[in-house]
């Protein structure tokens, strides 16, 4: 006798029923061929048993693509959502939007294979561990990870911008004005991003023979208000930093304004890059020297990786990075003379 139907079967218990491991029923799901006809079936046998929807894929049928981004669409989500929206409106796919406090729930990700009229889903910087996305990945729900958090596994599709490379621009371009004691406000330690832009950042200091200073590091939440706090503790070394990277344009507007209170001239006394080319880059004054990342080019990318695997194409290269490049504005210039 079957059981009833639960609310959600993860794929564990599936495996368990079934007397395999969680990498076949993965497989089956997938519709993998390396699993034997007996194989599938009994894993198919202990999903009915179980309540859970028959193994297999969903394919490329009528459905909707949930989107989620568990913040404020400020500039920079809003700017990846709103690209995502008019890609999947191009696809003839309807857009279900999960944004803000209602898309932070813990069983979120849990719930998204047991609704039937969502296809597939596009992640923006989801706040789980791997080793969840990893769960969602074996139910065979299809979904790609935009601006991943952490490193993702290695069988999850994700678009990122290029951190590394991003960052090491933007310090290659102070050490070129003679800059050397150059600080870094970057976002939180455990983030991809911060880990890679601070990688960047050290390559660069290290071509120009300067060791990195830990003093001159801060690890702070991504905003205004946090740049701001980082930047006069970082005035109040007894030597400060000639420039500043920061993790965003929002830090570095934090940054801009401590400046202005302690009196430095910005770049005559200290020099700034931001990151993202967000509209408050333009907006600044000085204006923002910053690293473009291609905000509406992730969110396009993320959907046609989506609909190739909905449609059931190999897709070979699952993580990718999209290039960033510096834009040189007014707040860098040569480094100064400390007062």
């Amino acid at each position: 006798m079957a059981r009833p139907r639960s609310k959600h079967v993860t794929v564990r218990a599936i495996a368990a029923e079934a007397g395999v491991s969680i990498a076949t029923v993965s497989r089956v799901v997938n519709g993998q061929a390396q699993v034997t006809p007996e194989t599938q079936d009994r894993v198919r046998r202990a999903a009915e048993r179980l309540g859970a929807a028959a193994a297999g894929p969903r394919g490329a049928g009528p459905g909707a693509v949930y989107v989620r981004c568990p913040y404020v669409l400020s500039d920079y989500f809003g700017v990846i959502v709103t690209s995502i929206a008019d890609t999947l409106a191009l696809h003839g796919r309807d857009l279900v939007l999960g944004a803000g406090e209602s898309a932070q729930g813990a069983h979120v990700l849990a719930a998204l294979p047991q609704d039937r009229g969502i296809v597939g889903a596009v992640l923006i910087l989801p706040p789980e561990p791997g080793g969840e996305l990893q769960e969602l990945r074996a139910t065979g729900f299809p979904f790609v990870v935009v601006d991943p958090r952490t490193p993702p596994p290695r069988d999850i599709a994700s678009v990122s911008a290029a951190n590394f490379a991003g960052a090491r621009s933007a310090t290659a371009h102070l050490t070129a004005l003679g800059h050397r004691r150059i600080g870094i406000i970057g976002g939180p330690r455990e983030w991809l991003a911060s880990q890679s832009r601070l990688a960047g950042h050290t390559s660069a200091l290290a071509d120009s023979g300067t060791l990195p200073a830990a003093e001159l590091r801060r690890s702070v939440e991504p905003t205004a208000e946090h740049g701001y706090r980082a930047a006069h503790e970082l005035f109040d070394l007894p030597e400060r930093p000639t420039a500043l990277v920061a993790f965003n344009d929002k830090v570095a507007v934090g940054i801009l304004h401590a400046a202005h209170e302690r009196g430095l001239r910005v770049p005559a006394d200290l020099s700034v890059v931001g990151f993202d080319d967000s509209d408050l880059s333009r907006s600044t004054l000085p204006t923002l020297t910053t690293v473009r990342q291609p905000l509406e080019e992730m969110g396009r990318l993320a959907v046609s990786l989506l609909t190739r695997i909905l449609e059931g194409h190999t897709v070979d290269t699952l993580h990718i990075e999209l290039a960033t490049h510096l834009v040189p504005r007014d707040s860098t210039g040569p480094a100064g003379t400390l007062a």
